[in-house]
């Protein structure tokens, strides 16, 4: 082979997409600690700290609750094979891109799809779920807390509801929330939740928290056939991470590590605290883009305050207007998908990023970049930002 390599230098980037988000130094510390075996004695009892901090994160008491050793797609398909048995009907509510990816996963898993769409940039009600649900036999119902493709969050409270009256269970992403908004598994009566470790949690990509309460539990273990996949099988994952301790795979240890400092970081700043963190930046943020002139994709009382989608000024090409942050200034952010793509950019203010200096740099940059693209601005977003946080 004739090519040279060198060592990786990325340079310093500032991850203001839909994800991964920035993570903390203790963060990256963690993850060079030393290796120890996935049966090793100090390892397990990281196992047990790293459920007991998932359990506070999605304010749960459910006894499964476990990352899973693969990315957030990963926890969301751990959900859908284990709870679909062929022929069954599953209703997915689709008002984005991964609600799509819920509906997609249902038919390979040989459920009977019942779909509801949503126009992007809406939540759903109460009403249209109940209506879906008098119309089928759908046990089981998924929806996406706070879908990254559109930056809408979703209230869930009401939809657990109306669910439990008609005898299903309810699957809920959260992969783009977790840690970022109030998300209270039990008191929402929420059966199966997932994320992942790479948004408002700020750890690497690669770990999906789930957690399932007894009744999601009942089913999974009650099952007629057979799991499809041997790998997400919650029953053997629960030996593994359970008080049998039996082998299952080699787990990710490193990756653990990271999760289980990044979550002790949560647990020190307290809940309540890092989700006024992340509602105060995004109002920050939100004063500088309406200083600007910009316009938001989702109205304001439907926004989630860590992803939102911003539309390209006319005659602006988005796609451009991301390289340059890239390139001159170190900022990613993400851009559109499906119904947005080539139409906005994504603006991402999760966990270690929904922070004030990240904000005022991106605001800064953002200007600089319109004006560089031939774009006047109305105001200084990062004046307007400033009386947000010195008021």
């Amino acid at each position: 082979m004739n090519r040279e390599f060198s060592q990786l230098n990325p340079g310093k980037r500032y991850l203001m997409g839909p994800g991964p988000s920035d993570m903390h130094q203790r963060v990256y510390q963690a993850m060079s600690a030393p290796l120890v075996g996935h049966l090793d004695p100090y390892f397990q009892q990281v196992m047990e700290e790293t459920k007991d901090l998932l359990r506070y994160v999605f304010q749960t008491k459910n006894e499964w609750t476990i990352p899973i050793s693969a990315t957030g797609s990963a926890g969301m398909e751990t959900c859908f094979t284990n709870l679909i048995e062929p022929g069954d009907e599953v209703l997915i509510c689709v008002g984005g891109y991964f609600g799509d990816r819920m509906a997609q996963m249902v038919e390979r898993h040989g459920g009977k799809l019942v779909r509801i769409e949503g126009e992007w940039g809406i939540p759903f009600s109460a009403s249209q779920v109940k209506q879906a649900l008098d119309n089928c036999n759908a046990s089981l119902v998924g929806i996406v807390h706070t879908e990254t493709s559109t930056g809408v969050e979703q209230p869930v409270e009401d939809i657990a509801k109306i669910v439990h009256e008609h005898g299903g269970l309810l699957i809920v992403d959260t992969v783009a929330s977790l840690g970022g908004t109030n998300i209270p598994v039990d008191s929402w009566e929420i059966d199966i939740c997932y994320s992942g470790s790479q948004k408002c949690l700020s750890a690497p990509p690669g770990i999906a928290p789930v957690t399932m309460n007894e009744r999601a539990r009942d089913r999974i273990l009650g099952r007629k056939t057979p799991i499809d996949s041997w790998y997400l099988d919650m029953g053997l994952l629960m030996k593994y991470w359970g008080s049998e301790r039996s082998y299952h795979h080699t787990a990710p240890v490193s990756s653990i590590y990271a999760l289980r400092e990044a979550m002790l970081l949560i647990h020190e700043e307290g809940l309540e605290n890092g989700f006024s963190r992340h509602a105060l930046n995004y109002t920050a943020f939100k004063a500088g883009i309406d200083a600007m002139g910009l316009s938001f994709f989702v109205e304001e009382p439907y926004r989630a305050p860590m992803i939102n989608p911003i539309l390209a000024p006319e005659g602006i090409d988005e796609a451009k207007l991301r390289g340059r942050l890239l390139q001159d200034y170190g900022i990613e952010v993400g851009g559109g998908l499906g119904a947005l793509k080539g139409k906005a950019f994504r603006v991402g203010l999760m966990g270690q990023c929904s922070q004030k200096d990240h904000v005022m740099l991106l605001l800064g940059a953002l200007e600089q970049v319109l004006l560089a693209e031939g774009h006047q601005v109305q105001a200084s977003g990062v004046s307007a930002a400033a009386i947000v946080y010195n008021s």
